[in-house]
């Protein structure tokens, strides 16, 4: 398929965020090549005005240099809320780099989340923000898995950058999602990166939309035997999966040392400590459903 590249005028990169964890968003481009099946800003197409299906377009986006950089000082800044900023069009029109030129020397809470080990051009310039935060999103460490998911990077390329970021003294996070039920290995996954990351966050694959039909489909070819297990949680309703999930990676934590939370609060924490782990999606529909279980 064929990628569609479009350049456009906006007013600005950063937008008032409804993220828990942020106070602005920044996205500079709109659309991703990197085309994940699971891909829950596919929602974001119908402001586009893009016919194309998601993740065949990509609109580069131009703004005004942003003025009075001071004024967000103090504020978490989230770049790559929708569309990977370091995603392969970044090589080229550097539309992120632009961003971070611009916000340099200002004192912010900076995350900056991706798939991709192109983030590695830009250490020099993620490193003068003192509390900055790059996140790469690792589900498997099943190539071939990947490549059945996204066009992004390999794992191992996301692995390796994660660890030069940190081996340079920026604090970087593993996103492991989506958790695919009973594909996604959660603690092979925390075993592989808890030496060189600061967080690990956990989602778990929420279906909804157009790619609902999709993932089931793709499951019942792929994976005939996780048809009803699938079936069970995402036709049905039924939470038991992520309960015992739940208590699987608290019990894991608790033998490993490493502090299981629903707080994200890593940014306090010595660069030196442990990883912590951060439910930080699921749990409270699962204590709701633990606690309609109890009566």
């Amino acid at each position: 398929m064929e990628l569609l590249i479009k350049t456009i005028d906006v007013q600005s990169v950063l937008t008032k965020s409804n993220l828990p964890a942020s106070d602005f968003s920044v996205n500079p481009y709109t659309g991703c090549p990197h085309a994940c099946k699971y891909c829950y800003a596919s929602f974001m197409k119908r402001f586009t005005n893009h016919p194309e299906p998601w993740g065949s377009f990509v609109d580069v986006k131009y703004w005004p240099d942003i003025q009075k950089p001071e004024q967000y000082q103090g504020k978490e800044v989230f770049v790559g809320s929708v569309t990977d900023p370091y995603n392969p069009l970044e090589e080229k029109y550097k539309r992120t780099r632009a961003v971070l030129e611009q916000l340099k020397g200002c004192d912010i809470n900076l995350t900056i989340q991706t798939k991709s080990d192109l983030v590695l051009r830009d250490t020099d310039l993620i490193k003068s923000f003192p509390h900055a935060l790059v996140g790469f999103s690792i589900n498997t460490l099943d190539e071939n898995f990947k490549n059945d998911m996204d066009h992004a990077v390999s794992i191992q390329k996301r692995l390796h950058a994660m660890k030069t970021l940190h081996d340079a003294g920026i604090r970087t996070s593993c996103f492991i999602s989506p958790i695919f039920p009973h594909i996604t290995d959660v603690k092979a996954i925390i075993d592989t990166v808890k030496n060189q990351c600061n967080v690990i966050w956990l989602e778990n694959l929420n279906l909804r939309g157009d790619y609902k039909d999709l993932i089931l489909n793709y499951i019942a070819h792929k994976y005939p035997q996780l048809t009803d297990i699938y079936h069970t949680i995402y036709v049905k309703g039924d939470n038991t999966y992520w309960e015992k999930l739940d208590q699987e990676i608290k019990e894991y934590a608790n033998c490993h040392n490493l502090k299981y939370t629903c707080h994200d609060d890593t940014r306090k924490a010595p660069f030196s400590a442990p990883p912590a782990i951060i439910n930080y999606f699921y749990h409270d529909q699962i204590k709701k459903s633990a606690k309609k279980g109890e009566k």
